[in-house]
């Protein structure tokens, strides 16, 4: 966790927040990716504390609604962690992140119901933000008319905030995921309003690569959605914040693996050596070099992964 990710308070029970005595100004959401869209809600209360010296904060869930509610529908996260989502939270001005625990008792909790153990925690509500498309509770019946008669009633200022377009479409989570599946990285960065990362854990495979003169770091990806399989140049932060380029290898490897191989991400980190098994790496894609394939020997694999590794080098130093 970065330094900008211990500026904002965590929140994990509603009745914290009577620790606040400051106006509260907060946005609801699940946030599933923090997008441009989801940038422009959290804008609004992270302005409105700005106007009168308040508290800006986010409520989100965890874990996300679909995963309780339709589990054989859940999507790939976009984000790996809280700790990640409340440093981009912390990086547009939020101060305190509130994660309710998303439980199928909480999806039978009315919509109203769940407003008014908001309001009852907070000494100083003073707004609300949705986008104005979110809807919340029981069969989702909380939107954003119920929340200004709930505004009204109770003297909260309630905003809503239109979709963000981007090329003349709506920008979502949905959308985002697409564009990362197709590998479509500029189109992601543009949505996202930052570069895509994915969050592993190194773990001890095969070692082929050291025996063919590429060690590779192989990662246990944390549930993240992946981009396209075959040769991408990377850019990995270490646990210790270094930063080393690297070609990376996403796919079954079938050259080296046999039928039903299963999915991994391995990347060889140019001109670095250490012991990296059991830690985490954040891995950006920078741009894709080619699409997977199977050689008919080691020594051609060997051959191609020499030029990958080649062309990777030139971009990052590029």
């Amino acid at each position: 966790m970065n330094s900008s990710s211990k500026m904002i308070q965590l929140i994990e029970n509603l009745k914290e927040l009577q620790s606040i005595d400051q106006p509260l100004h907060l946005a609801l959401g699940v946030f599933d990716g923090v997008h441009i869209g989801h940038q422009a809600v959290i804008q609004s209360v992270v302005d409105a504390a700005k106007a009168d010296g308040g508290v800006a904060g986010v409520v989100t869930f965890d874990p996300h609604p679909i995963r309780v509610l339709a589990p054989h529908l859940a999507p790939q996260r976009i984000l790996a962690s809280l700790n990640h989502k409340g440093e981009l939270f912390a990086a547009l001005g939020v101060n305190v992140m509130v994660v309710v625990p998303f439980t199928q008792e909480f999806a039978n909790c009315e919509a109203e119901d769940f407003l008014t153990k908001l309001l009852n925690a907070s000494r100083q509500l003073k707004t609300l933000a949705i986008g104005e498309d979110w809807k919340f509770g029981k069969q989702r019946q909380g939107d954003i008319a119920l929340l200004k008669s709930f505004g009204a009633d109770n003297g909260i200022n309630i905003s809503a905030t239109s979709a963000v377009m981007l090329d003349g479409e709506r920008v979502s989570s949905t959308r985002v995921r697409q564009a990362i599946r197709d590998g479509n990285m500029k189109a992601t960065h543009a949505m996202l309003g930052r570069e895509y990362t994915v969050l592993g854990t190194v773990v001890k495979g095969r070692q082929l690569g050291r025996t063919i003169g590429f060690p590779t770091a192989n990662l246990r990806v944390h549930n993240e959605q992946l981009p396209n399989d075959g040769v991408w140049s990377v850019e990995a932060t270490l646990e210790n914040g270094e930063v080393v380029c690297g070609a990376g290898n996403l796919g079954i490897r079938p050259t080296v693996e046999g039928e039903g191989a299963r999915r991994m991400l391995e990347i060889h980190l140019l001109d670095y050596s250490g012991d990296l098994y059991g830690t985490d790496m954040e891995v950006r894609f920078l741009e894709y070099v080619r699409a997977e394939k199977k050689f008919d020997s080691l020594d051609d694999l060997k051959s191609q992964i020499h030029d990958d590794v080649a062309f990777c080098r030139n971009l990052c130093q590029s």
